[in-house]
């Protein structure tokens, strides 16, 4: 029988582009840079970029965070290109995802906490449906703050109501599981899905028998 006095976690939070959603932007990226930058490189420009923080707490529409992130990054496509092309860069749910967090959801609380924009959000509500799996969601552009900034950690702390420790956070990005860790969230780096269940194995959350088939949490 699941005995609660045996979890070591109350809440698992979800990062949601590279982690549950797969995400084609990275490449794109790196194209249009003409690859003068590592993959790691372009996170750490991305995510401390002016613009991209801007905009993905709200502050700015789509047409001036292009502008300004062309500046930036010295990026020459059509503006209008560029927008058709960002705004598809979440391509869906990794195949397993819902199965995943379906046999969670019993037993932990979920949430995602994501950096996100008034151009990918409605897709990942309406036409991923991703919501429907998460008791909370902290989603930058409407909290109006960015990982890798300690004060969105702090919130998610704060909303949720559970000690940093009891808390697990799986996040792609190497800074924003480092700023995690920093409060006490027991945070980590997994890529993809796979990588998200084979962390959740490792913890012994999640025991994964034979071709992906996702069994009941054991802890």
């Amino acid at each position: 029988m699941y005995s609660t006095q045996e979890r070591v976690f109350d809440a698992i939070v979800f990062d949601l582009g590279g982690v549950l959603i797969e995400l084609s932007g990275v490449d794109r990226m790196l194209e249009l840079l003409q690859h003068q930058l590592t993959v790691e490189e372009l996170w750490t420009r991305w995510l401390t970029s002016p613009a991209v923080h801007q905009f993905e707490t709200g502050q700015i529409d789509a047409d001036v965070f292009t502008t300004l992130l062309f500046t930036e990054f010295g990026i020459t496509i059509d503006a209008a290109q560029f927008i058709a092309e960002f705004t598809s860069w979440p391509q869906g749910l990794y195949p397993g995802a819902t199965d995943l967090l379906r046999a969670l959801a019993p037993h932990y609380q979920l949430a995602c906490l994501t950096n996100t924009n008034a151009l990918h959000w409605p897709r990942i509500c309406d036409e991923m449906g991703v919501l429907d799996h998460f008791t909370a969601h902290f989603a930058s552009h409407e909290v109006g703050m960015v990982k890798p900034h300690p004060e969105i950690f702090a919130h998610v702390l704060d909303a949720l109501g559970y000690a940093p420790e009891r808390i697990l956070f799986l996040d792609d990005n190497r800074l924003n599981v480092e700023a995690a860790q920093a409060v006490g969230i027991s945070a980590h780096r997994v890529v993809g899905l796979a990588g998200a269940i084979m962390q959740l194995t490792a913890l012994g959350i999640l025991p994964v028998a034979g071709a992906g088939t996702i069994l009941p949490p054991t802890v």
